[in-house]
């Protein structure tokens, strides 16, 4: 049997060779988007943490944290997920806010 010099490969062997040069297209992954909490003057501060345990399934404690740094920065990032369930959170924790009379805002925004 005669090998080719450059590539070692027999007659047989073009389309071993053929597959092993195709490229593989890179996935790209799906954009990621945070979910704040803003700050305000009327929500209780009771109030944005049931609503840290219930809709984030934080613990009391991470929720009291994450509700204190709403207060004295203006904002948190309270998760981040992908475009459709960071929609759905702002969308159950404004619903919830409204329900109960509070002002309370909560957005999202891509993660650079």
């Amino acid at each position: 049997m005669h090998l080719d010099p450059i590539t070692m490969a027999g007659p047989q062997d073009d389309d071993d060779i053929e597959l092993l040069t195709k490229v593989k297209p890179k996935t790209k992954r799906p954009p990621l988007y945070k979910v704040l909490l803003l700050n305000d003057d009327f929500t209780p501060m009771e109030f944005v943490v049931h609503v840290l345990e219930r809709f984030f399934g934080l613990n009391h404690a991470q929720a009291f944290e994450i509700m204190l740094v709403v207060h004295k920065k203006g904002l948190a990032v309270v998760g981040v997920f992908s475009h459709e369930i960071a929609e759905t959170k702002v969308a159950q924790v404004m619903d919830f806010a409204r329900r109960n009379q509070h002002p309370l805002q909560c957005t999202m925004e891509k993660e650079e």
